[in-house]
């Protein structure tokens, strides 16, 4: 029995669609430059007023986000089955809260991570 296959083309999402399926995950991949070399994190997050917020620990992840150069963030969802799926990727750059006013609202978000350990730093993207 002879299978046929439908090639799939690809379309650019709109920044509306963008922002309803970053709200819709919570977890997603941080790509930050370690030296020369690229990195990716898998990462819990949430969305505040237009910005992705990522709690995390001191260590690679946070310094190389921190370092002044752009980073990327990116979620997707791929069916296989159906050769179907989507990529919302994010360029920008990570910074942390400065102020205190600032530091408190990233406190009171409803970002928990998955993993033990003090995850006491913020960055946003």
């Amino acid at each position: 029995m002879a299978e046929t296959s439908a090639i799939q083309t690809l379309e650019p999402l709109d920044e509306a669609a963008c922002w309803e399926l970053l709200a819709a995950r919570v977890v997603g991949r941080l790509v930050v430059a370690v030296g020369s070399q690229p990195d990716i994190f898998p990462v819990n997050y949430v969305l505040d007023d237009g910005a992705i917020v990522i709690r995390t620990a001191e260590g690679t992840k946070l310094a190389a986000a921190l370092m002044g150069q752009l980073v990327a963030f990116e979620i997707d969802h791929i069916d296989e089955q159906h050769r179907l799926g989507w990529s919302v990727v994010v360029h920008g750059e990570a910074r942390e809260s400065r102020t205190l006013p600032d530091s408190m609202r990233d406190q009171e978000l409803p970002v928990e991570p998955w993993t033990d350990g003090e995850k006491l730093r913020y960055i946003r993207i």
